[in-house]
């Protein structure tokens, strides 16, 4: 029998604004509008520069959804000589690959034409589907209306990018949800074959939150959710668990094939209360199982090519980095 492989990604996590327009009842990461509220290209290009050093190979760039309709935004990214976010975010792209950094861009809600003009400057995107059902931790959340989501997954498989989405587990789903949500994701795969990797991502309760009281879904639990993902899944797309949120060790058995983007540079901006293992800890956490570095981008998508003609220089030198650390 093969030993397990399980497979990680070295990224630098950039948050461009926690401004957000969705208020969901378990979140911190949001912000209202304030002085500074977007960060500067300079901070983007330090960490871009400090990332590139420490041999990361991903820059995720992530903020809250559609921040331009909070009131005053933008007033805020006028300053920097922009009009959206998004416009700001493309150009922030564009220096990440100066910098030979892939760009991996979870942006929350975008329309097709807004992910087919990105698909020019990203390796993969994402957007989390979290749950199908209406929830009340969704109540005042606009953009996490489960057909809006299941859309714009749908119209980034029109478009053939390699794509990440994934279920938040505990924010008052029942374990039928979660079927349903993995059994809407399978079938989007199926017919556009275009889902990298599903996150089984266990929700932490916030102080100062609507749900800070709320329980957090057990180890048990959540092996059974692995288990079920392994099931429904097709066996080409990896299972991710967060190794800084739920107990990798003991739930890589249940199924787990990825532990994601792990940052020796930055820290996680949405559960900053839990810290990134570091990389060298990450073999303990393996365990048994061959830990192998990955892109953002998997191997079966660069082998089919897609990605943008502008990215391919990037990929195959990030491509040959990582088989040379590998054999040595």
């Amino acid at each position: 029998m093969a030993p397990h492989l399980l497979t990680y990604t070295r990224n630098v996590f950039l948050p461009l604004t926690t401004v957000c327009h969705n208020r969901c009842g378990y979140c911190i990461f949001r912000t209202p509008v304030r002085e500074g509220c977007i960060m500067s290209q300079g901070e983007v290009e330090s960490i871009l520069a400090a990332g590139a050093s420490a041999g990361c190979t991903e820059a995720l760039f992530t903020f809250g959804e559609r921040p331009g309709l909070e009131r005053g935004f933008t007033e805020q990214i006028v300053r920097y000589g922009y009009s959206d976010i998004l416009d700001y975010c493309y150009d922030l792209c564009l220096l990440s690959i100066e910098h030979g950094l892939l760009p991996h861009t979870n942006a929350g809600i975008m329309t097709r034409d807004e992910m087919e003009r990105f698909r020019e400057v990203n390796a993969s995107m994402g957007l989390m589907l979290e749950t199908t059902a209406d929830l009340p931790a969704h109540a005042n959340s606009p953009g996490k209306n489960p057909a809006t989501r299941i859309q714009m997954i749908e119209e980034a498989g029109s478009l053939k990018i390699p794509f990440t989405t994934g279920l938040l587990l505990g924010i008052g789903e029942t374990m039928e949800d979660r079927e349903e949500s993995l059994m809407v994701i399978r079938d989007l795969h199926r017919r556009y074959g275009h889902i990298q990797e599903v996150i089984l991502q266990n929700f932490c309760a916030k102080e100062g939150t609507m749900m800070e009281r709320s329980s957090s879904i057990d180890p048990e639990e959540m092996c059974l959710v692995i288990r079920m993902a392994k099931d429904i899944l097709p066996s080409s797309i990896a299972v991710q668990i967060p190794p800084n949120l739920a107990d990798a060790r003991h739930l890589i058995r249940c199924g787990v094939d990825d532990l994601g983007g792990i940052s020796p540079v930055t820290i996680d901006f949405v559960n900053p209360e839990h810290p990134w293992p570091a990389l060298d800890h990450l073999k303990a956490i393996a365990g048994a199982s061959i830990l192998q570095e990955r892109l953002c981008i998997y191997p079966g998508f660069i082998e089919k090519g897609w990605y943008h003609p502008r990215l391919e220089p990037l990929i195959r030198r990030l491509e040959q980095h990582i088989e040379c650390e590998r054999v040595a």
